[in-house]
């Protein structure tokens, strides 16, 4: 079953033009890494395929996506947020509801910051904020993952065991990486681009380094 399709696409900003010409599908249960330098059209070409599967996603974005003021517990129910009244997330908000909360807690403890549930995510480190933004992404509990970077701020082997874990909880998933190795290591099938067009496309049990790290020579 193909759950994204892309014929041609071209999309530009101004004069710039981002995307070039890409044509790709994406089939059910593929676990998918795009990889290219910065600047190649990896964060475009995630946003295009979620405008085609926006209700059936979690979305993990490079930025976070994190409300500072609130409580990590806070931030990660977002997950859940459109699930559940105004007047019950108001509730959550000031009273938070016992099991959303001990599932919150839970599912932090799986990514090692079960400590900070009650913290305001001002007060977290890069990778805790990574973290949070993993744990809200997994709390949807949608059939499709797309991460841009989601574990850029953590270092390699726990990006690694986080991923892995993230990848068991979603039927499919597209993940922009730089981590070329974790790329091979982890997903299936791997998209290298550059310039706004696809130069590889492949199995990820076919593709070599020496191939990805040509994605990135100037």
């Amino acid at each position: 079953m193909t759950l994204f399709s892309l014929a041609q696409h071209t999309l530009e900003y101004g004069r710039q033009r981002v995307l070039r010409n890409i044509s790709l599908t994406i089939k059910r249960g593929e676990k998918v890494a795009l990889v290219g330098p910065s600047g190649a059209g990896k964060t475009s070409l995630l946003n295009a395929l979620y405008e085609q599967q926006r209700s059936r996603i979690a979305l993990c974005p490079q930025a976070y996506g994190l409300v500072d003021i609130l409580s990590v517990y806070h931030n990660i129910y977002m997950g859940q947020l459109e699930r559940h009244s105004a007047l019950y997330n108001l509730w959550n908000l000031a009273f938070p509801i016992a099991q959303h909360y001990q599932a919150v807690q839970r599912l932090a403890a799986s990514l090692g910051i079960d400590d900070k549930v009650g913290h305001s995510v001002d007060q977290l480190s890069g990778g805790q904020r990574q973290r949070v933004s993993i744990a809200r992404a997994l709390y949807r509990q949608q059939p499709i993952f797309l991460g841009d970077e989601p574990v850029s701020s953590l270092d390699p082997l726990q990006g690694k065991l986080i991923l892995e874990q993230v990848l068991s909880c979603h039927e499919t998933a597209v993940v922009t990486l730089h981590n070329r190795r974790l790329a091979l290591s982890v997903f299936d099938r791997v998209i290298g681009i550059k310039d706004g067009s696809i130069q590889l496309d492949l199995p990820a049990e076919q593709v070599t380094l020496d191939e990805l790290d040509a994605l990135y020579a100037q």
